[in-house]
């Protein structure tokens, strides 16, 4: 009782000191370019980028909102994929969305980063895998913050999906813990990158061991852990202190 006492008042200690974007009116708040990337038709190669950046709101003091984007060869545009509850005022019918934008918007605020990027040849073979991946997700109408299926879930999916992505997502993007296939959820899987094993109860409580993510520990869907590979320690909340994520 006294380690989860003290486990509850660190956490909240990490939530207090952590900065959350100033504005909080989502009709105000920014979604301007990050000027991360070149324009569309400013780069003829195929591109794939995942994106993180701090939820909106009081929610960007626990969790990341994480997205896709993808470029095929030649193509004026990229296509962005997110899962929103408020999909439908997209023009989707569920809670998945996929539309031609600009792939490094700010969200609502937050300013994003890139964590995963991949050009030319080897993203022209991945990015058919990726709406293969977005068509078999199986929470394609159905959405919740806490403890997920949300946004995380569904980017995790899709990496789980691709045997090519040996990459992980921020440890404190709520949500990437609650495992599931194109038949629901599930309890045991391979870890995000492929190089390890994961086990989770619905998101809440569970555990990953690989060689990319380190060892991670997720108690009530807030996740802490170390990295050996590249040195780092995970902290609920506040995320990685050490070197970059896949890095």
């Amino acid at each position: 009782m006294s380690i989860f006492l003290f486990f509850i008042l660190f956490v909240g200690a990490l939530v207090v000191f952590n900065p959350s974007p100033i504005d909080v009116n989502w009709q105000t708040a920014s979604r301007e370019s990050a000027n991360l990337v070149a324009l569309a038709q400013d780069e003829s190669e195929a591109q794939i980028q995942i994106y993180s950046a701090k939820a909106f709101s009081w929610r960007g003091k626990f969790s990341r909102h994480t997205w896709i984007a993808t470029k095929e060869k030649d193509a004026k545009n990229y296509l962005v994929f997110h899962v929103l509850l408020w999909g439908t005022y997209f023009g989707s019918d569920g809670v998945v969305v996929v539309q031609e934008d600009l792939p490094d918007r700010f969200w609502y605020g937050a300013k994003p980063e890139i964590i995963f990027s991949v050009s030319g040849s080897e993203a022209e073979k991945i990015i058919p895998q990726i709406y293969a991946a977005t068509k078999s997700y199986p929470y394609q109408k159905f959405y919740r913050a806490y403890p997920g299926p949300n946004s995380n879930t569904f980017v995790s999916h899709v990496i789980r999906s691709i045997p090519d992505l040996k990459i992980s997502l921020p440890n404190n993007a709520i949500g990437k813990d609650w495992l599931c296939d194109e038949n629901g959820v599930k309890f045991f899987a391979f870890s995000e990158s492929k190089t390890g094993v994961q086990f989770s109860l619905y998101g809440m409580l569970g555990a990953t061991f690989g060689l990319i993510e380190g060892i991670e520990i997720n108690i009530i869907g807030l996740s802490f852990g170390i990295d050996f590979l590249r040195p780092a320690i995970k902290l609920p909340a506040i995320g990685r202190v050490g070197l970059a994520l896949n890095g």
